[in-house]
């Protein structure tokens, strides 16, 4: 794979990482085995990006991500890993020292590591980013060799741009077919800052896989069940906010526009990696195929002027309305 420089550090990622939040909780059941075996299946690939979070699996996914990389060899990958949600009530209050340095505590625990490489806040309430208080913790955390930098994982483009006043080394967002707000302007202000943009969402749930259909059911405990409406979490975390038929009939107009050999889902990770402010996209996968198939993204050409401007009319007629201004 292609590797792209992670923000202001010199150290460069494979364009293509792996979200570990299906082998957490939330994407219906994963056997440990599976879990596993994925993990070694995309480090086997040349992935160097893992993102993680203290809440998938109340540390499941940070725990096996650590069981991972202590039996295997070589340089280890960048483990990013996001730290607030744990918060109940989930308020900009609780995003403080105390609370942070607890998290980060119980986050080298389970990963079982001395240093975090990355921690993220988890989404935090938009007022965060008028507590320069949070990010001086943040500040104190680096120099007590906890972690080795931080950034943010965001909702609202807003809160992206808010975050960039402080010394960040990454933003993760949601991006892709459906959600392409992000590239209007904030990918410029990113660029010019030298933060990370890591990609999260890219395939709005497995939307832009191409496998569902009016039909199809899932898990009690998969988000796209219990989330549909936004009644657990933001819904833009589920199909990308996009109502579930008007993205099924935009999946329908994209089929044409898929290369020859290629999956939809290749498709639609390699039109998040035509944007040069893209550092890092992190899909998810539950099973070592699901994780072999998103890597080979990376082999496909780009896309022609022609694809990514019909790309475009396909999201004005069909997604821009459901969720260009929410978020």
């Amino acid at each position: 794979m292609q590797t792209r420089r992670f923000g202001p550090q010199p150290r460069p990622v494979a364009e293509i990482g792996f979200g570990s939040w299906a082998i957490g909780a939330g994407w219906g059941r994963v056997e440990e085995s599976d879990a596993i075996g994925t993990l070694n299946e995309v480090l086997d690939r040349g992935v160097t990006f893992i993102d993680t979070a203290d809440v998938y699996g109340d540390g499941r996914a940070e725990k096996f991500i650590g069981q991972v990389l202590q039996s295997r060899r070589g340089e280890a990958p960048m483990v990013a890993t996001k730290a607030g949600r744990r918060l109940n009530p989930h308020t900009a209050a609780g995003y403080n020292r105390k609370n942070l340095s607890a998290f980060v505590e119980r986050s080298l625990h389970n990963l079982g590591v001395d240093t975090l490489d990355l921690l993220q806040l988890h989404c935090p309430p938009t007022a965060v980013y008028d507590r320069p208080e949070v990010f001086e913790a943040l500040d104190g955390l680096v120099r007590q060799g906890k972690i080795r930098q931080y950034g943010v994982s965001v909702e609202k483009l807003e809160e992206a741009i808010k975050a960039l006043a402080f010394p960040i080394a990454s933003v993760q967002i949601i991006f892709n077919i459906f959600r392409q707000r992000p590239a209007e302007r904030f990918f410029e202000l990113a660029q010019q800052r030298r933060v990370a943009v890591v990609v999260r969402v890219p395939l709005a749930s497995g939307m832009l896989s191409g496998k569902f259909t009016p039909d199809s059911r899932f898990a009690a405990d998969d988000h796209r069940n219990f989330n549909r409406h936004g009644e657990a979490f933001d819904v833009g975390e589920t199909f990308s906010g996009v109502p579930y038929e008007a993205g099924l009939a935009a999946v329908e107009d994209l089929r044409p526009l898929v290369p020859a050999g290629a999956t939809l889902a290749q498709f639609a990770l390699r039109w998040i990696l035509m944007f040069d402010a893209v550092t890092v996209v992190i899909p998810g996968a539950k099973t070592p195929q699901q994780a072999r198939e998103n890597v080979a993204a990376a082999e496909l050409a780009p896309l022609s002027a022609e694809t990514m401007q019909r790309v475009g009319a396909i999201y004005a007629s069909r997604i821009k309305p459901f969720v260009h201004q929410r978020w």
